[in-house]
């Protein structure tokens, strides 16, 4: 048996890839499952659902693989908060998505009391709704959920847990990667942090064990595959994307494009001090221990051909806006800052909103979505920029994965923007790759990383720009955002 199954749990869909030893991958399947609004700001999953899609998609991979993988590994939506019954393995109430506001007010308060510093300064993390520890806070609200907590009878995870509770029977893991974005862990300790247990009422017993990102966790239940199959590799989802695309030396950046952007930075061996706006995070070391990365999110990436499409009605389909960027020499003086709702890394603006400047009477449509396009590429420069200044490093490349990394002319773009190369792999899903590998080197599939990265192929996309007309797009682009910051804060 030479090949790895993995199992990608989205925020709206589950896929399972079957990723063969010489790198093909000789399968796929993806099913999506429903999200739920019960008030504003709330968005939940069904638990039964994440496990119910994971398990279709991992069945019918395996079958059109035709062979039965080595191993598991598993990569999932972060921040998602799930609770089970320890003994029935039963989910307790809906899992809160990491996208759920309804902590907004406890967070507010937190940094009221002065606590943020001491919240980041152990956990590399912003006090936000985002991260996992107010949910889990706002669930043991609950007086019996918390009694039996106490006693020892629930169990709290993120939803690699949740898949490895019910695929293995009852085996309570995470892995470094996801405990560090509960704002539970300590980053230099490695470990639950009790000071943080406590702020957040959290008892020590609804916790899972912290194990290794590369190695065996423990098998599956023969019910599920006919016959055991080791787990063996766990991260979260932007992390496995790092991994998956070989960023394991200091200086290695990898960037999503998809609604949003994510950009993560691996640092080494030592915790980094993140700069203003941006996070520590753990990351993934060349053989799966645990080494560390800067991170920064845009908001809105993908998303602005989303609502050019069908906002505006500017392109009809997402291809086309290739086209159009191409079929004008520059956007004419526009530049679009789409922050619909808010701005992220490295500003941190709530209260921003998206803004157009530039416009006369010469504007098209096509400099509207190609200033649309150089936003996406602009926002990334602007979260490496930050990230470089606050570490020293350089870095030699950028490697691109998500959805937007189709359009060869934003590719070319970025490169051009950046001044350095943008590799795009062949096969663009690699936080499902980063999973697989984590697991092969667990199990001897893949000896290195290197090995691993050796089965892609990567469209490298040098850039051809000057120092002068870079220096101009970013000094446009600076002024742009500029004025957004200033209409949200006058």
């Amino acid at each position: 048996m030479t090949s790895i199954l993995a199992l990608d749990q989205g925020t709206t869909s589950s896929r399972a890839v079957v990723v063969h030893q010489d790198g093909r991958i000789l399968a796929q399947a993806q099913y999506e499952f429903p999200q739920h609004f019960p008030e504003p700001g709330r968005v939940e999953h069904d638990p039964a659902d994440l496990f119910q899609t994971t398990l279709r998609a991992a069945r019918e991979a395996i079958a059109a693989a035709g062979e039965r993988p080595s191993a598991i590994g598993i990569t999932n939506q972060r921040e998602t908060v799930v609770f089970w019954d320890r003994k029935t393995l039963e989910p307790l109430g809906p899992a809160i998505v990491w996208q759920d506001r309804r902590t907004s007010d406890r967070c507010a308060e937190l940094k009221g009391r002065g606590l943020e510093e001491t919240i980041r300064r152990k956990t590399g993390l912003v006090l936000d709704p985002y991260f996992s520890a107010t949910k889990v806070e706002w669930r043991l609200r609950d007086p019996d959920l918390r009694r039996r907590a106490a006693r020892g009878e629930v169990a709290f995870g993120t939803v690699d847990s949740w898949l490895v509770a019910k695929l293995t029977g009852g085996r309570h893991a995470t892995d470094p990667t996801n405990a560090c974005r509960t704002m539970l862990y300590d980053l230099a300790s490695r470990t639950w942090d009790p000071e943080l247990l406590d702020l957040f009422g959290v008892p020590a017993e609804v916790l899972p064990e912290i194990v290794p990102s590369s190695g065996i966790v423990g098998d599956t239940a023969a019910e599920w595959f006919a016959a055991p199959i080791p787990i063996a590799g766990i991260a979260g989802d932007q992390q496995a994307a790092l991994f998956g695309q070989g960023c394991a030396v200091a200086g290695m950046a990898k960037n999503t494009y998809g609604t949003g952007a994510f950009l993560l930075l691996y640092t080494g061996a030592d915790v980094p001090a993140p700069p203003p706006g941006l996070l520590a995070t753990v990351a993934c070391d060349p053989r799966g221990g645990v080494g560390y990365a800067l991170e920064g999110s845009v908001f809105i990436a993908g998303a602005v051909m989303q609502w050019l499409r069908d906002g505006l009605g500017v392109v009809a389909t997402a291809g086309e806006s290739e086209r159009l960027a191409r079929s004008v020499p520059d956007t004419g003086g526009v530049y679009f800052v789409p922050a619909f709702v808010g701005l992220g890394s490295p500003h941190w603006e709530p209260e921003a909103r998206g803004t157009i400047t530039g416009l006369t009477r010469g504007t098209t449509r096509a400099h509207l979505v190609r200033a649309g396009l150089e936003s996406m590429a602009h926002s990334s420069r602007d979260l490496l920029d930050s990230m470089l200044q606050g570490t020293g490093l350089e870095i030699p490349r950028l490697r691109v994965d998500g959805g937007a990394t189709a359009n060869r002319w934003l590719m070319q773009f970025q490169a051009d923007l950046l001044g350095v190369p943008v590799e795009r792999p062949d096969y663009v899903e690699t936080t499902a790759l980063g999973a697989a590998a984590l697991a092969g080197l667990a199990v001897g599939v893949w000896p290195s990383l290197e090995a691993f990265v050796a089965g892609r192929r990567f469209e490298v996309f040098e850039p051809q720009a000057g120092a002068e007309d870079r220096d101009r797009w970013v000094r446009g682009w600076r002024r742009a955002v500029g004025a957004t910051l200033h209409w949200a804060r006058g």
